[in-house]
């Protein structure tokens, strides 16, 4: 039966008021919450909840920028896992292993892609140390810096290093020169002129730990020490926490990254390079790093060891024969060959193997691969008079010839850039009280050199400092005039991984970051700074000259990777608007310790 009006007239008011109730209390409720989440800590809470799981949901989109965006507003980043502690994104072996071994370009560099970028901090070792200051690193390191022994037991016959208590120890020893580097040298001085204006700069190539080149270093010889992350894992780590110039990297498929006609002499100790196998192509590398009138020492297989004489005559057929390269000495298992100052030889060959290159550029030296064509010499160089060199002094404050003539640039320019940079080092060092000529600063990187006037006025001024004058792939090419110079680098693009370990260089230097975040945007100013905490030292300085816009960007970043910075003018004769940034990276340590 239906109810009638009268009935629902008379109906109790019951459900209704539990309706009433309901809304009440829930609004109640809501007001409680509210209250607490504005005046408790549980707010607070939730929110860093919540604001973590946004930062995961950025991480872990692989294919957004939306992670570098957020850092670039201060996105705090956070710690890699410990197992990360010593990585090279260009140079992971477990990326390696999904490349041919054929010519060894596994061993190569091999970035990975944007979705597999590194987007944490590289944390330290569980125990390490600011490093040994120099010169006393040259002997020895801490071992909780680099604790990796198994050159140390592998080598311990040969003194390469020990490990003595807390520290590392170097005897100066090597595979071909166990009794120590320093007699091998004396040797070699009976052919090669160390200590004149002919010899500056070197080439190690499979370096070891850079006993080698550390043994130049009282001959005025500026070595660069080049090895591959092998099985030794870790020979590079060792040369740079000792305070020598190296970086990671190997003769297999690629152009090295360094300019032609660069290098005075060409080292290469049981190196196992195969310089005469396709067709010859290893030894025209070095051929093109050569300065004319260089000097190549091979010291190992296959120069008089049994089993490698067939290997041995073809090399000496490719070197003297179709390279013209002049036998200076042939001593016990070392030879000693001295690049041409001409291409007479050359035209007289029978048959013309291999041949002049024609038109290739010998200084595009950035995933090259390697040629099998001869570098011509530039006419610039190809008179007598040329091969003579002043003292690496005087060539600091000399316009090179190959500047002169190859870039367009005039000597008023290039004093200009001398006079301006003298300019800038005594501002950092007199106002800012930056560390120049103390201790603090030995591994020293400019990331953006152009003629290298910032590491010429540091070696002008005698600072204990070695420093890679980087020239980024976005800029036109003046490496060899930083080598014409007596100095030393590498071209690289800064959207990559750099070819070295984590904790490598006390200072970064760049001045103009511009090159290499914004003229073709295919990275950001996040990806980079990143990539500079990784090669920083804990206390490391940073210095980045540039505009108030791009330094406001920089120093959303600094903090979201907890360095600490000032900004300061520039020095007084400025133009234009430009300041000086300065940050020091702060020790910090890994707080998860992952089970092993």
């Amino acid at each position: 039966m239906g109810t009638t009006p009268q009935e629902k007239r008379h109906k109790p008011l019951g459900g209704q008021w539990k309706l009433l109730d309901i809304i009440a209390f829930t609004m109640m409720a809501a007001l409680i919450i509210l209250f607490m989440l504005i005046f408790t800590s549980l707010g607070d809470s939730l929110a860093a909840a919540g604001q973590r799981d946004l930062d995961a949901a950025v991480r872990a989109d692989p294919t957004s920028s939306g992670f570098w965006g957020q850092v670039e507003t201060g996105l705090l980043v956070e710690s890699c896992p410990i197992r990360l502690a010593d990585i090279m994104p260009c140079h992971d072996p477990k990326r390696a292993r999904s490349f041919t071994k054929e010519r060894n370009n596994y061993r190569e560099r091999h970035c990975p892609p944007l979705e597999e970028k590194l987007r944490c901090l590289i944390p330290p070792p569980p125990d390490y140390q600011i490093p040994v200051r120099w010169p006393d690193s040259l002997q020895k390191i801490w071992f909780n810096n680099t604790p990796h022994n198994k050159i140390a037991e592998l080598k311990s016959d040969q003194g390469w290093m020990v490990q003595e208590g807390d520290y590392f120890v170097f005897p100066g020893g090597g595979t071909m020169f166990p009794d120590g580097a320093e007699g091998y040298v004396q040797q070699l001085e009976k052919y090669i002129p160390f200590g004149t204006n002919a010899i500056r700069t070197a080439l190690d190539i499979g370096c070891g730990v850079a006993s080698f080149g550390a043994f130049l270093l009282n001959k005025e010889v500026l070595t660069m020490s080049v090895a591959p992350r092998d099985s030794h894992k870790a020979q590079i780590q060792f040369a740079l926490e000792r305070g020598l110039p190296a970086f990671v990297g190997m003769l297999a498929t690629q152009r090295l990254p360094l300019p032609s006609l660069s290098f005075d002499l060409i080292h290469c100790s049981r190196c196992l390079v195969p310089f005469a196998a396709f067709n010859g192509s290893y030894f025209i590398e070095i051929d093109r790093l050569l300065r004319p009138g260089g000097y190549f020492v091979l010291s190992g297989p296959p120069v008089n060891f049994p089993g490698k004489e067939k290997e041995y005559e073809s090399l000496q057929e490719l070197v003297a024969e179709k390279m013209c390269y002049k036998v200076v000495v042939t001593a016990d298992k070392t030879a000693i060959w001295r690049k041409p100052t001409s291409t007479s030889c050359h035209v007289s060959r029978e048959k013309q193997v291999p041949p002049f290159c024609t038109d290739d550029d010998p200084d595009n030296a950035w995933n090259v691969p390697l040629g099998e064509c001869i570098t011509r010499l530039p006419k610039i160089l190809a008179t007598s008079e040329s091969m003579e060199q002043p003292d690496w002094r005087k060539r600091l404050e000399i316009i090179p010839k190959r500047l002169l003539e190859a870039q367009n640039v005039d000597s008023l320019e290039f004093e200009k850039d001398t006079r301006r940079w003298r300019r800038r080092v005594r501002y950092y060092k007199e106002t800012l009280k930056l560390g120049f000529g103390t201790p603090q600063y030995r591994n020293v990187m400019d990331m953006n050199a152009l003629y290298g006037g910032f590491a010429a006025n540091l070696m002008t001024r005698g600072d204990p400092v070695w420093v890679m004058n980087v020239v980024p792939t976005s800029v036109p090419n003046t490496l060899s005039a930083i080598y014409d110079r007596g100095l030393i680098g590498v071209l690289h693009d800064w959207c990559e991984a750099f070819s070295t370990y984590p904790r490598t260089y006390d200072l970064l230097h760049v001045a103009s970051l511009q090159p290499f975040t914004t003229l073709d945007r295919r990275c950001s100013l996040a990806e980079v700074m990143i990539e500079m905490d990784r090669i920083l030292r804990p206390e490391g300085t940073v210095i980045i000259r540039d505009t108030p816009t791009m330094l406001a960007r920089v120093s959303k970043v600094a903090k979201a990777i907890q360095w600490k910075y000032d900004i300061f003018d520039s020095e007084p004769g400025t133009a234009g608007r430009e300041r000086v940034f300065v940050a020091t990276k702060q020790f910090w340590r890994a707080e998860v310790v992952e089970a092993q």
